[in-house]
């Protein structure tokens, strides 16, 4: 099978999924990259279908993923944005066709599934990586810029948080989506909790976990909390939770010397909802209101609290590692071992809860 992969831009690309994923997280992102084109969406969603026509006239919209594998020769790059239980099967089928693949998170929902995957996209000799891309919010960025200048000391305490309140659950997939099929808050937001964490503090040696359904009906879990132990020493305890009537800092981060503590979610995702593009001046800006606070409180004037500026957001970053990766040789923006090693996490979380 011929390998179709990109020896000079345009990268031709096709997203399959035009939910939020493919429609926020992607196309946006794809369309205003001049190393990339955005030739193909798929979805059978007639709305959606009409919001892709409208906001990308140039790409063809087609109705199922199997027409897009019929046009592979058009093809260097797709990108799996369909829900969660579909991700391994359609990263075989794109590996297969020889096109280079963006895999949405979560990965896989087992860990053999994703392994299965990594294996083929070695042996086949063809680009995967997986889009994490909270480790591109503005707040992360921040943390790690101060945890890499030793601003809090030894960190032994990092808690992280995606709450709020949604009792209801929104008309989509995830609404019945059972664990097994990748559905549930541990497998959407832990997906990144537990990215950002590994990728902060390395591997994991201790699971606890509370994996509760709070919504009457629900399918699978909507509030959860994991405990880690890493090797390093660090204590993270990560909390995703719908059903938070008040919800807690972003980060509370605490270590030898100082704490770092920020509230609020990184304004990317809303910014891209509201239509904004990634070239928009102000995209991934922080006004100084909710910059986090560093340092150690009641110290007096030696160690008072200071706010932090937030870094600026950039999930377009992903994309141009991506590009760098598939033009130049570079790596890849997210190793997707590093996705596998979260999928073995989530399933051992998920073995605890029984």
């Amino acid at each position: 099978m011929p390998q179709h992969t990109s020896t000079a831009a345009p990268i031709r690309t096709g997203i399959i999924g035009f939910g939020t994923s493919g429609r926020v997280f992607h196309a946006p992102f794809i369309s205003s990259n001049p190393e990339f084109s955005l030739d193909l969406i798929v979805t059978g969603n007639p709305e959606r279908r009409m919001q892709a026509i409208h906001g990308y006239p140039r790409a063809e919209v087609l109705a199922a993923p199997g027409d897009l594998f019929d046009r592979v020769d058009d093809l260097d790059l797709v990108v799996i944005g369909s829900p969660s239980g579909t991700h391994v099967d359609l990263a075989h089928a794109a590996l297969d066709a020889g096109l280079a693949v963006v895999v949405d998170k979560p990965f896989s929902v087992t860990p053999e599934q994703g392994r299965g995957v990594i294996e083929k996209a070695e042996r086949l000799g063809l680009l995967l990586t997986v889009f994490q891309n909270r480790r591109w919010d503005g707040d992360f960025l921040t943390l790690r810029a101060l945890l890499a200048a030793g601003a809090l000391g030894t960190v032994r305490r990092f808690e992280s948080r995606f709450e709020w309140w949604k009792p209801e659950q929104a008309k989509s997939w995830k609404a019945t989506a059972t664990a097994a099929e990748g559905g549930g808050v541990l497998y959407d937001l832990g997906a990144h909790l537990i990215d950002q964490a590994m990728l902060l503090f390395g591997p994991v040696d201790d699971v606890y976990a509370e994996v509760l359904t709070r919504r009457e009906g629900g399918a699978a879990d909507d509030d959860t909390f994991v405990a880690l132990h890493h090797g390093s020493g660090v204590h993270s305890h990560l909390s995703m939770n719908a059903m938070a009537a008040q919800v807690g800092p972003r980060f509370h981060v605490l270590g030898s010397t100082a704490g770092y503590t920020k509230w609020g979610l990184d304004g990317q995702e809303s910014a891209l909802r509201a239509g904004m593009l990634p070239t928009d001046d102000g995209y991934g800006l922080e006004p100084e209101e909710t910059w986090g606070a560093l340092g150690v409180e009641g110290a007096g004037q030696a160690g008072a609290l200071r706010r932090v500026p937030t870094e600026r957001g950039s999930y377009d970053a992903f994309y141009a590692g991506l590009a760098d990766a598939l033009l130049r040789g570079g790596p890849v923006p997210v190793k997707p071992r590093d996705a596998l090693h979260v999928i073995d996490v989530i399933e051992r979380v998920h073995r605890l809860a029984g």
